[in-house]
């Protein structure tokens, strides 16, 4: 029997079989953990359902974060298939591509700050206050996906650094509110892999080298090695642990200089 037997968790954001999401939701179903997903249109359904129905799950719904409708109606779906929810995985961002073209200062507009800040991290607040009174009483947990551009500037990182940011704030805030309700919210920083959201950050192959290059462990994470992270926090195992980021970066965030060292002679 695995460590989430008896769980319930709706996955947000898996896109492909290359998404954080659909290895977080591999190990949580190996963990024994029942799954519904969220797909974001029609054309996504396509992709979402077969995976879904791989793991044995048969709830999928449509749901676009920026549209509170279908917020309402996702969770509303969720209560009546199962009445109560044990972990909501949060795996959505998204900036305009003119976003993250150029440098930050020539590339930010009003309009792709606020996209940006709606998309990756306001809609982790939105879900929260939906999934709450499904959540009560079971020891739950809400998990969302980060990255270092957080905390440190990333060559082309742009607008998303600020958002995730914010949404690293989002998660503490959301720990602070609804801990007393026994309710965990943590995030997890993921070294960089390739997904589809990764496509659109210019340089993005030089960065998978040179983080391979100069991590401890002297390579990139896998969907693997995210996904029993996210397993374990989201369990009871992980039942003392609220408002945290953890790293799953082989390292690399820790840190401060790398340099080739010279042969002695």
């Amino acid at each position: 029997m695995g460590f989430l037997a008896g769980k319930r968790a709706f996955v947000v954001g898996v896109a492909t079989d290359r998404s954080i999401a659909w290895g977080i939701a591999q190990a949580m179903h190996r963990e024994g953990a029942e799954l519904a997903f969220s797909y974001l249109n029609d054309k996504m359904k396509e992709r979402v359902e077969p995976l879904a129905h791989s793991l044995g799950s048969r709830l999928t719904l449509p749901l676009d974060v920026t549209v509170d409708g279908q917020s309402d109606a996702a969770f509303g779906l969720l209560k009546r298939e199962w009445g109560e929810l044990d972990i909501v995985v949060h795996a959505v961002a998204y900036a305009p591509r003119e976003a993250l073209t150029g440098t930050f200062l020539e590339a930010t507009t009003r309009e792709g700050f606020r996209i940006a800040h709606d998309v990756s991290s306001y809609s982790l607040t939105a879900l929260a206050q939906r999934a709450a009174p499904l959540m009560a009483g079971r020891n739950a947990a809400l998990l969302t996906l980060t990255y270092l551009g957080a905390a440190r500037s990333i060559p082309g990182y742009n607008v998303m650094g600020l958002a995730k940011a914010s949404l690293e704030a989002n998660v503490r805030f959301l720990a602070a509110d609804l801990g007393p309700k026994g309710v965990r919210v943590n995030a997890i920083s993921a070294g960089p892999i390739k997904t589809l959201a990764a496509a659109g950050i210019p340089g993005f192959r030089k960065m998978l080298a040179r983080v391979a290059e100069v991590a401890p462990l002297r390579r990139n994470v896998t969907l693997e090695d995210v996904g029993n992270a996210a397993a374990f926090l989201c369990s009871d195992l992980a039942a003392g642990i609220t408002g945290e980021i953890l790293y799953v970066d082989n390292g690399f965030s820790t840190v401060g200089m790398s340099f080739p060292l010279e042969a002695e002679g």
